[in-house]
């Protein structure tokens, strides 16, 4: 049963407190102690709720921030489940080694960063989600690359500015939803204003890998060690190109806007039979790799990294830890304190530039603190309207604002949501891979430089703006 909270002001010095704790908690586990961000959370969670206990809020009421806090990412769990399954159907099944092997024969390394992306891209368009287009194109695309000799947080970084890129350009993606009807913002309008800002990110990202790819030439890498892993994926695998129906059936269903979700499902059974049928395997080992993710054995350690993976128990982790995340970022936003450290920042805006500024860096400040990049366009879209709308900026500005400063850079977090799920589908740290998600970072440097030039910021006109002004006084 729900429980009522009632807001309590909680002063700014107490609102940072549990953030700083758990900040200094990550940093010696992490980097000191070589732990895992589990713990440094619940430390986090502990004091948060210590803190609003100290500021009149009952046990009943904190219990309730928490439970908030993880409904609010059950979606989130529903998909890290559903792409664990899948990345265990699609290499028992031999899908994962059939794109991967035709990838070896079609795709040069010096180009490959460049073809990562663009497909990534496309597929997150069409699917509208990073998470799973990383979590099957990306692992092929993994595979090839670093097959080909390329460090493995360089092709991680190409995998996931392609995916981002599509996620955020996709009609079909939450995020991108998300922001457009927080802020009361026509969805292709959304749409079409990231154009400014993400276009010239993707075209940064291509460039820099188009360069970065030329050091992976022919001549430069070891061509007897792709002929004995591709000789080793056939020893252990049926290749065939028929497999390749499987997930351009997925991307056709999701294209044909079957909800992501029932077109992942249909991947995961057609994985399924294809173990059985085209692999030979027999139902109960198919439903043991569903279980616990695929094994092999075999003296290629490259053909045992990339095969010896999926399942839902190898998302565990990444549930576990959304669910620790959730329980400090609902604490966080429902008992005032995150409000708290945002009027301070707010205190600070005086102009445009420093406006937008301000929400990228509460995006991100958000991302920090609560772990959930969903939280970080909720909490600031509803702070930052009424801001907006004084200055006479249209929703729009805000709406783009938001996937800028939040969407993008939630991979940079280790201990967020999408940081953690990148490590476990793609086995590469956030720190490794950050100088490499080029669109990422990119995309919020464009962002600040036009709030400070003025450039492509849209204001509202005065014959529009009373009925702006009423549509996001009725969304609050």
């Amino acid at each position: 049963m729900s429980v009522d909270i009632k807001k309590r002001h909680i002063p700014v010095w107490w609102a940072v407190l549990p953030l700083a704790i758990m900040i200094t908690a990550m940093v010696l586990t992490i980097v000191v102690f070589k732990g895992e961000p589990h713990i440094p959370l619940i430390v986090g969670t502990t004091v948060a709720a210590l803190v609003a206990w100290k500021n009149g809020y009952a046990w009943t009421e904190i219990e309730e921030m928490m439970f908030r806090g993880i409904r609010l990412a059950l979606p989130a769990v529903i998909i890290i489940m559903m792409v664990g399954l899948t990345i265990g159907a699609w290499v028992g099944g031999g899908i994962v080694a059939t794109m991967i092997y035709y990838g070896l024969k079609i795709i040069s390394p010096s180009l490959f960063l460049v073809t990562i992306i663009i497909i990534c891209g496309l597929v997150a368009l069409t699917v509208g989600s990073s998470w799973a287009t990383m979590g099957t194109i990306g692992v092929a695309g993994m595979g090839i690359g670093m097959s080909m000799g390329i460090p493995a947080p360089m092709v991680a970084g190409a995998v996931i500015s392609g995916s981002y890129f599509g996620d955020k350009m996709s009609p079909l993606s939450d995020t991108t939803n998300l922001a457009s009807g927080l802020t009361n913002t026509d969805l292709f309008d959304h749409i079409k204003y990231m154009f400014y800002t993400t276009i010239p990110g993707l075209i940064i990202a291509l460039i820099v890998f188009f360069f970065l790819g030329r050091n992976f030439g022919s001549g430069k890498i070891e061509q007897g060690g792709i002929s004995q892993m591709m000789a080793d994926m056939q020893a252990n695998f049926v290749i065939s190109p028929y497999l390749l129906l499987v997930p351009l059936t997925v991307i056709l269903l999701v294209a044909l806007r079957v909800p992501a979700i029932p077109a992942i499902a249909v991947g995961v059974v057609m994985g399924f039979f294809s173990e059985i049928i085209v692999q030979g395997d027999t139902i109960s080992n198919a439903l043991a790799v569903l279980q616990n993710g695929y094994t092999i054995d075999t003296s290629n350690e490259m053909v045992s990294e990339l095969f010896n993976r999926g399942g839902l128990m190898s998302m565990m982790y990444t549930v576990s830890m959304t669910i620790v995340a959730m329980t400090f970022g609902g604490i966080l936003e429902y008992s005032g304190m995150l409000q708290a450290m945002m009027d301070q920042l707010l205190k600070v805006v005086k102009r445009t530039g420093s406006l937008i500024a301000s929400t990228i860096g509460a995006c991100f400040l958000t991302n920090a603190t609560c772990s959930e990049q969903y939280i970080s366009i909720v909490v600031p879209s509803r702070m930052f309207a009424s801001v907006y709308k004084e200055k006479g900026l249209q929703s729009k500005t805000l709406s783009r604002s938001l996937e800028d400063g939040g969407t993008l850079t939630s991979v940079f977090v280790p201990w967020n949501t999408c940081g953690v799920f990148i490590y476990g589908t793609l086995g590469v740290h956030a720190f490794a891979y950050a100088p490499y998600a080029i669109l990422n970072f990119s995309v919020p440097l464009i962002a600040l430089f036009y709030a400070f030039t003025g450039l492509t910021i849209a204001k509202m006109k005065n014959a529009n703006q009373n009925e702006t002004n009423r549509k996001i006084e009725s969304a609050q």
